[in-house]
This record gives structure tokens, sequence and C-alpha cells, in this order.
């Protein structure tokens, strides 16, 4: 019997409008009816996380930044699984070298040095996924995502962090040119040790500390509340997903997800615009 759902957000609970559907929200709350537990496990921090799940008033346990930061519903923190400062601003050192766009994670904030070359990204990205949308609506979007994802603007991440004297949870680099350019720096990154790179989406790469991982948080979790992997069941899309696909006793990928991560999971439902996440619940309950 599943006792707890774990569920990634982004092309997962969430749909292209980042929203959280009303037939997706019955769902969830019809298992939680039934007895399950449900929670989000997602590479978001908190603010950008509960942009969305405030909207659709689902207050429910975290997993952020791929499990470097686990929040209980109450959104107290259970605990954070940070990067060693030095190691980060060496991770940092590589990608500045590499040329490539970058933003650092706390527990309370997300900090850039570059505003324009993030709202240039983020309207490719838009203009990705909805081809036919006009220039006007591009745009129109990607004012509308860099609102409901906060960042902090600031002129050196280094020293801000230092004096704030905060844990860098994760950090998170984009370029739209994908793997062709990422993939130096992640080798780079990766020979400096015990860190975890993964991808949300072909444009990124994710660093975490080795230990943050979403399949590790997710059985952490689990084992708190005295449920076993075989009482879990996980919902996925992408690279950071796979940990907690190959943790869970039962395991979805979305109809949406990377061919490789549909063979990390057992099942595969329908996409995120076809209310993948209801449906993976549906198909439990009803067994």
């Amino acid at each position: 019997m599943i006792k707890l759902i774990a569920s990634d957000m982004d092309g997962t609970l969430l749909n292209n409008q980042m929203q959280v559907t009303k037939q997706t929200i019955k769902a969830i709350e019809k298992a939680q009816a039934a007895g399950v537990e449900f929670i989000t496990a997602t590479g978001r921090g908190i603010g950008h996380a509960m942009a969305s799940l405030e909207t659709a008033k689902i207050h429910v346990p975290m997993i952020l930044l791929n499990g470097a930061l686990v929040l209980d519903a109450h959104g107290e923190t259970i605990f954070t699984v940070p990067i060693p400062r030095e190691k980060a601003f060496e991770i940092m050192d590589v990608l500045e070298e590499e040329h490539i766009y970058y933003e650092i994670f706390t527990a309370k904030h997300v900090y850039s040095e570059n505003q324009s070359v993030r709202i240039d990204f983020f309207s490719e990205r838009v203009a990705e996924l909805s081809p036919t949308m006009s220039q006007k609506r591009v745009i129109a979007q990607t004012s509308s995502m860099m609102t409901i994802l906060p960042i902090d603007y600031v002129a050196d991440m280094r020293k801000t962090v230092i004096e704030n004297e905060e844990e860098i949870l994760k950090i998170i680099a984009f370029d739209k040119h994908g793997p062709a350019t990422l993939q130096t720096a992640e080798t780079r990154i990766n020979a400096l040790g015990e860190l975890a790179i993964a991808a949300s989406e072909a444009s990124n790469i994710e660093i975490n500390h080795v230990n943050a991982q979403k399949g590790i948080a997710v059985a952490r979790y689990a084992e708190s509340m005295g449920i076993t992997a075989d009482e879990v069941m996980a919902i996925g899309d992408n690279f950071n997903d796979v940990s907690m696909l190959r943790y869970a006793g039962t395991s979805f990928a979305m109809g949406n997800a990377e061919p490789e991560v549909k063979k990390e999971a057992k099942y595969v439902t329908v996409t995120n615009e076809e209310n993948g996440v209801a449906k993976a619940i549906e198909q439990i309950l009803s067994e």
C-alpha cells in the first residue's frame, strides 16, 4: 500500500503555465483523504516553490533544491545539506572561466549577478515551449515567469553570502546550447569531488553536495515517518528525478519525460499538460 507520494514540480506537477490544475489538486486531496502523504521534490528554492503551491492552496512538506533543504508542512527546516563554501566558490570560478551564466541558492534567497542574461534565457525558453506564440505573448509570459520566480540581483555573490553568513545549497548553470557548452564545465566541476550534478532540462546543470539528491531526501523523510521504500511512489520527468524514481517502490515517469528517464520508471503516465500526476495518483488509488 502506498503511504507517501513524492512528486517533482516543473514538467510534472506543474503544467507549462507553471500551474497545478484543478484535476491534479483534486487527485492530491483524494490521496490525502485516503491517508496518503504528499510531498513535493523539486530543484526550486522555497520562494519559487511556494509561489506555485500557494496559488493552488497546497500546503505539504517540501524537498527543495534537489534535496539540499527539506521543510515540513509548516515551513520549518528538517535538515539542510550545503556545499562547503570554499568548494562552492571553486565551482563558481569554473563557470566564470567557461563563460556560463549561473545562479546560487541559499535557504531563503536566489542570487544572480546578471539580470539581462537571465531575462534573455527565459524568453528563449518560453518561445521554445510555445513556438506558435507571438513575440508580444512571449514577452508577457516571460514577465509573468520573472514575477513567479523572484531573484535577488547583487553585484558580488561571494561577498553577499559571506556577509549574510548563508549556506550555499545549490548552484544552477544555464546555457542555451545545452550539453555542447556545459559538458566541459561539468567535467571540471565533477573533478572537484563529493558533488552531485544533474539536470532539470537539457540547457542546465544543477550542482549540489553529493548527499543532496532527491532520492536520498525522500528516503530520509520516509524513514522518519516509518515508511518503507515499497510504500513510496515517486513521479518525475527529468534527470534530477532519477534517484527518487530508483528509490521508490512505485515510480512514474511523465509522458513528457526524457526517454532515458522513462526507462528508470516502472510506469509512464501522460504529460504534464494532460494531468499526468492526477492520472498516476488515480491509477494507484484504484489499485
